[in-house]
């Protein structure tokens, strides 16, 4: 297993061994509940763990991400320039879900801060939850629910449908929409989907030429896009013209997807029967914090508290992935499935010879000069990686054992150079 050390080398003919930089010195901060698989997998690898339950505002993050190595959050903590300005020793952050827009991620890579998610491990809770809204919805089970609960007997068929038969058109077919794509079908209901890249239908699933016409055409109309500046009230005012008479609206992507105004009028004027809505554009920062909206009270409305992927099984998959992430990367420099820098598969480092990584800025004559370096130390390289973006290059290389600090403090010299650590 490679380990993250720090160098010492003493100069000379009889280079004094490495001594490893203690993993027990290495901070791993987890807000946000993280699943505690994620705590025991660093905690079992050595590191320094704290767990923060709730999320952080800026401020506080500021003054707490100072000494971090590893940084874990979830959907709520922003990690904004400034946090970053002030993180001096942050190496690499994991969201432990889906989006990464809480993260300012040019500027994480600019610094050298290679950031990951899990783009997966949540998909088939978040699918399933889109099922049972769905039939909840046209069968108005969650009003039918409150009224029982409320002392009413209100058994009506007027209004209620089964699903089979019906159109779902999905916004967005990625590894959710696909998901909810396939299940959908084995009800019986006809599935119509819209992508603004090309992709390939599961089962008998088709693609639209575009969203009025998904719109026009679904019975229930279901938002599985990332939070951009093209999918900012993607539904809004207008759209409400376009949609079927009708029809359902259900939003468990991203809060500012749907324009709540719009949605509160669909409902009020009866164009939307109903609609299922689990992520809203402001969200309490924590369980003990009130939480308002203007769908609150409408009839036949969903409101969940952004629990798509709140499932042991999701959490736990979640927690598992990410972290494995973020250790892959600190303990031997793999940038795998990163979403803001130059993906590099690194695997075990080879007897006799140490792993120099280096982060630095994306100009001409780098990789030249790091050459020439190790040509007129005498040195000589085993394998070589480089992998760029249009800000940063990423360059991992094996190199002769006889190599170190010398070689690290010429390369961390560079102008343009980063960052740079060595793995023995």
């Amino acid at each position: 297993m490679q380990v993250f050390l720090d160098a010492r080398f003493r100069k000379g003919k009889n280079p004094v061994p490495m001594v490893s930089y203690p993993k027990g010195k290495i901070k791993v901060l987890l807000l946000e509940n993280i699943h505690k698989d994620a705590y025991e997998l660093f905690h079992r690898d050595g590191f320094d763990v704290t767990v923060v339950k709730d999320a952080m505002e800026e401020d506080e993050l500021i003054s707490k991400i100072t000494d971090v190595h590893v940084l874990g959050i979830r959907s709520k903590t922003n990690v904004t320039k400034k946090a970053l300005d002030n993180a001096r020793k942050l190496m690499t952050i994991g969201c432990f879900c889906i989006g990464t827009n809480q993260v300012e991620l040019e500027e994480a890579e600019k610094k050298g801060i290679p950031v990951f998610n899990a783009p997966y491990s949540n998909t088939r809770s978040v699918a399933e939850l889109v099922i049972a809204e769905i039939i909840m919805l046209a069968r108005k089970a969650s009003d039918q629910s409150r009224d029982v609960h409320l002392g009413k007997w209100n058994k009506i068929a007027k209004g209620c449908f089964e699903v089979r038969g019906k159109t779902l058109g999905i916004i967005g077919y990625g590894h959710i929409g696909s998901q909810v794509s396939v299940l959908a079908e084995s009800m019986g209901m006809r599935v119509i989907f819209y992508d603004i890249i090309s992709k390939l239908p599961l089962g008998n699933a088709s693609s639209v030429s575009s969203y009025e016409e998904l719109l026009q055409k679904s019975d229930f109309v279901t938002f599985h896009v990332p939070e951009t500046d093209e999918t900012k009230n993607l539904f809004r005012q207008e759209h409400l013209k376009l949609i079927k008479n009708g029809a359902y609206l259900l939003n468990l992507s991203r809060g500012k997807v749907i324009e709540i105004e719009a949605l509160v009028e669909g409902i009020k004027s009866g164009k939307i029967a109903g609609a299922g809505v689990d992520v809203f554009p402001e969200e309490p920062k924590s369980n003990d914090d009130p939480f308002h909206s203007p769908l609150q009270g409408l009839p036949n409305l969903i409101l969940t508290p952004h629990i798509g992927g709140s499932t042991e099984e999701a959490q736990k998959n979640i927690g598992t992935e990410v972290a494995e992430k973020l250790l892959k990367f600190v303990n031997n420099g793999s940038t795998t499935f990163s979403v803001n820098f130059p993906n590099i598969e690194l695997g075990n480092l080879k007897e006799g010879y140490h792993r120099i990584l280096n982060i630095h800025q994306n100009q001409p004559g780098f990789l030249r000069d790091i050459n020439s370096i190790i040509s007129e130390l005498g040195g000589n390289i085993l394998t070589q990686n480089l992998s760029t973006s249009s800000n940063i290059g990423y360059l991992a290389m094996e190199i002769d054992k006889n190599l170190g600090d010398e070689l690290k403090d010429k390369i961390k010299a560079h102008k343009h150079s980063l960052r740079t650590r060595i793995l023995y």
